[in-house]
């Protein structure tokens, strides 16, 4: 049988697709802006598309928020570039911190819109969790090397300290306790380096 060429993609489908993305898009620029609130006409103007617009892509604002959020939750994988693994302990630290930080501040807007919201997708629940967990393995990644030769109840103790000060939890305190973005990330790296010094062999007496 002959091989027909397949068909072209649907361009109202891909039109539908990016208007859909604009509007998200605008939500994600008024929240990084500081909106706690998105009536339909402020994301419909910013997106630069109708009000009708609006509610024929999305069946309300409560569907609207919740693609916008979880699409924000997704482009963390877009922040996230390759950490070193081996070299000096401080060097290892520092880019942890500066990768943690920058993208913990990214993240803030939506994070304090989801702790908004009474209910969550499922959604957006799946998509954080994996962010944590993906976090952590990261971390431990770069950490290795101080957490690997430890017995497991040790490394387990120290990876969970270890989590706890580089996710959201530690950054929105620090931050919302009046820190600078620069003041709370040098906080973060020296919280892991004084926990991976807790954990060095101590010498013996002399």
């Amino acid at each position: 049988m002959e091989n027909r060429p397949e068909p072209a993609a649907d361009g109202r489908t891909e039109r539908g697709r990016q208007t859909r993305e604009r509007i998200a898009d605008a939500l994600l620029a008024l929240l990084d802006e500081g909106s706690t609130d998105f009536p339909a006409d402020k994301v419909a103007a910013r997106a630069g598309v109708s009000r009708r617009s609006v509610f024929h892509h999305f069946a309300d604002m409560s569907q609207l928020v919740d693609t916008a959020i979880t699409r924000r939750l997704e482009q963390l994988a877009e922040q996230i570039r390759p950490l070193p693994t081996a070299g000096p302990r401080a060097e290892r630290v520092a880019a942890l911190a500066e990768q943690r930080a920058r993208i913990l501040e990214w993240i803030t807007p939506a994070r304090l819109a989801v702790m908004r919201m009474d209910h969550p997708s499922p959604r957006i629940r799946q998509v954080i969790d994996e962010a944590f967990a993906d976090g952590r393995r990261r971390m431990e990644a770069v950490l290795a090397a101080e957490l690997d030769p430890l017995p497991e109840d040790r490394r387990r103790d120290l990876a969970d300290g270890l989590d706890a000060v580089t996710t959201w939890g530690a950054w929105h305190h620090w931050r919302s306790t009046g820190l600078s973005a620069e003041q709370a990330r040098h906080a973060m790296e020296a919280t892991v380096l004084n926990l991976l010094a807790s954990a060095d062999p101590r010498p013996a007496p002399g």
